[in-house]
């Protein structure tokens, strides 16, 4: 199994920055990708991007450009640098691992865009 916690969240104004962190800790060796996903109020939650064992990576196109996934595998550390946040983004993110077909998840941080 794999245990995932996400930290970085808060309060930033429109056209800040924030970086998000996800530590993982488990069977992480055999983890295939991970990605951030987030929910807004009212809403379904959404993909946000994935970085795979390869380090590729894919977004989706509201935040591509402002948004850049990376890891640490030293820190066995996820991370999601936004920049240009727009109130838009206000949501609750998750940091997501997918290992052998089956999807974990962490128990997610606010991230709240407001001047």
């Amino acid at each position: 199994q794999v245990q995932l916690v996400e930290s970085g969240g808060g309060l930033v104004q429109p056209g800040g920055s924030l970086k998000l962190s996800c530590g993982a800790s488990g069977i992480i060796f055999r983890i295939n990708a991970m990605a951030w996903y987030r929910q807004a109020p009212g809403k379904q939650r959404e993909w946000v991007a994935t970085i795979i064992n390869g380090g590729g990576t894919n977004y989706v196109d509201s935040v591509k450009g402002r948004f850049t996934i990376s890891r640490d595998n030293a820190k066995n550390t996820v991370y999601l640098q936004m920049n240009s946040l727009k109130p838009e983004d206000t949501a609750v993110y998750y940091c997501n691992a997918l290992l052998e077909g089956v999807n974990y998840w962490g128990k997610g941080i606010l991230v709240t865009v407001s001047s």
